[in-house]
């Protein structure tokens, strides 16, 4: 998909769908290829269609790619409700789980905008790594870490790695 809104959202299947339901709490692990991203993606949909405020979902995933990827589908889907017509978002409403009425048919039209003018920038869909930082970054102190530290770059980290291995081979 990767940008683009071509069709209708495949329709969740069976534990797909119990995944995607927002008044669920899951943690969702599966191997590579079995619609993880679907299932996120379509989770953050009905957050969204339930009036949940964009500021306040946080979404994360293992890679980077990952993260890219379901940004990009969910802004490219919201983009595309924007102009479609009623059975084009019904359809998806109801590949969602959703029961699509003439009301959440036009709520799913303003998703594009609300999440463009959310405060904080909107979504935030982030690795696991990331997160960890922020809040490390956020609460230093509590961390047991200095204020204002940064993690070491890949530069760093690689000079490091020589150094220990060096001053390992010297002293055995």
């Amino acid at each position: 998909m990767s940008g683009s809104a071509p069709g209708n959202l495949p329709q969740l299947k069976g534990q797909q769908r119990a995944a995607s339901d927002p008044r669920q709490h899951v943690w969702l692990s599966a191997s590579a290829g079995t619609g993880k991203t679907q299932v996120l993606a379509a989770r953050v949909f009905r957050l969204l269609l339930r009036d949940t405020a964009p500021g306040a979902i946080l979404a994360l995933t293992f890679t980077k790619a990952g993260a890219a990827e379901m940004a990009a589908r969910i802004n490219a889907r919201l983009a595309h409700w924007v102009r479609a017509d009623d059975d084009a978002i019904g359809a998806d409403l109801f590949a969602l789980g959703e029961t699509p009425t003439p009301e959440l048919c036009a709520f799913a039209r303003t998703l594009f905008a609300r999440v463009l003018d959310a405060p904080g920038g909107g979504l935030r869909i982030q690795t696991i790594h990331s997160f960890c930082q922020t809040l490390l970054a956020a609460f230093p102190v509590e961390a047991g870490l200095a204020p204002g530290f940064r993690p070491l770059d890949t530069r760093e980290e690689a000079v490091l790695q020589r150094a220990t291995l060096a001053e390992m081979l010297v002293t055995e």
